[in-house]
């Protein structure tokens, strides 16, 4: 039986449209008392009339007071300004300078992500976006401070993550369709398995994982595929589509069986108590868990017949056709394969009825299909009644 390499086809997905920026609580808080050199100096620094103006007086700023928390302060001003004149270069050398007094300035991160998405900067843009991403996941992590009440703290958290919630979401959104666009496959897959780390309880994390996987797979890269199945898996041991990837992957190669196998039992049990996602209407999500489940069943199907159990396989085919319907590939691959459980059952009847199935569909199973009942010759006239 000859394997045709799985491709998943995810739908377009399109872009988010960019929020205003807002400020958020995330990073270190520094507060200039009133008064103080350094808040007449900033103040100089706003009162300025021009760029060049604004840039000598921070300039002194930085010279007078650049240490600790005032780079913080300069880095803000720096961005903004260079970020208005387009001065890119500027900017991601300031945005370095405060990311790295203060690797949590969420606010420092997006305006050098902005200014670097204008910039047309791919590269820059995943740097602060992913940068984005990580710091939000830490603030989600983050402990009460010494002294505050957790549950104080939890309210103050959770305002802080909606106000930045636009925000993320657009840094998620672009990041995605930004690598999902690249021709360089290569280049693709390393972008797109930094983000779904990064951004992994966004929407789009679910489809990059997948893209991911996806072109290991077709560069037969097995062993990174593997790998970077294993460490989302690590991170949430209950991902289906990982599961179901690993399952689908190690039956179709007949590579470690047992594990694909219990992976695409696991995913069984997993598939009815998923959530369905914001968004979803019921009828995409009930095809979702149908494909889904009839992927696992096809999986172990296919694990079965690969360790020559072919009435279990046969069962297992049976089981995921009817889930099926409506993905052309899954089916089709599907009653190929029952094809040659029954063959191998000495059904030949019926195993021409699943091929004729997996010829039906327009699927690279198509002519395999056919050119294996060609080789089956001719079905036997069917006996007269007397």
């Amino acid at each position: 039986m000859r394997r045709i390499p799985f491709r998943l086809i995810l739908a377009a997905i399109a872009a988010l449209l960019a929020p205003p920026f807002t400020s958020a609580q995330i990073g270190r808080q520094v507060n200039i008392p009133a008064g103080t050199p350094e808040d007449h100096a900033l103040a100089a620094v706003t009162a300025a009339a021009t760029p060049a103006e604004k840039i000598a007086l921070l300039d002194k700023f930085m010279a007078d007071f650049g240490k600790g928390d005032m780079v913080i302060i300069a880095a803000e001003q720096y961005v903004t300004i260079y970020a208005a004149e387009k001065q890119y270069d500027k900017v991601f050398e300031y945005a370095d300078k405060g990311l790295a007094a203060d690797p949590d300035d969420y606010n420092l991160a997006y305006s050098a992500f902005r200014a670097a998405q204008e910039n047309g900067d791919i590269d820059h843009e995943f740097r602060y976006g992913l940068a984005v991403g990580d710091m939000v996941s830490r603030y989600k992590d983050k402990p009460a401070p010494e002294g505050e009440d957790q549950r104080v703290w939890e309210v103050r958290k959770k305002d802080t993550l909606a106000s930045i919630a636009d925000g993320v979401a657009y840094v998620s959104g672009t990041l995605f369709n930004a690598a999902r666009g690249l021709a360089d496959q290569k280049r693709q897959a390393d972008l797109l398995e930094r983000y779904s780390l990064a951004f992994a309880d966004t929407p789009y994390a679910e489809p990059a994982q997948t893209l991911v996987a996806d072109v290991y797979r077709r560069q037969q890269n097995y062993t990174k595929m593997n790998a970077f199945a294993q460490q989302v898996l690590a991170k949430d041991p209950n991902n289906i589509p990982m599961l179901l990837l690993l399952a689908d992957d190690g039956t179709e190669r007949g590579a470690n069986l047992a594990q694909a196998e219990a992976d695409a039992q696991k995913a069984l049990t997993l598939i009815p108590q998923a959530q369905k996602p914001a968004g979803a209407t019921d009828e995409q999500w009930n095809q979702r868990i149908s494909v889904q489940q009839g992927w696992a069943w096809s999986s172990i199907g296919q694990a079965e017949i690969q360790k020559k159990n072919d009435a279990k396989a046969l069962e297992a085919f049976q089981k995921a056709a009817p889930f099926l319907k409506g993905e052309t590939f899954l089916l089709a691959r599907n009653q190929y394969r029952m094809g040659f459980a029954l063959l191998n059952l000495k059904r030949t009847p019926e195993a021409r009825t699943a091929l004729t199935q997996a010829a039906s569909l327009d699927s690279p199973y198509k002519k395999l299909a056919q050119d294996k009942l060609n080789s089956l010759g001719a079905a036997p006239p069917a006996k007269k009644r007397p």
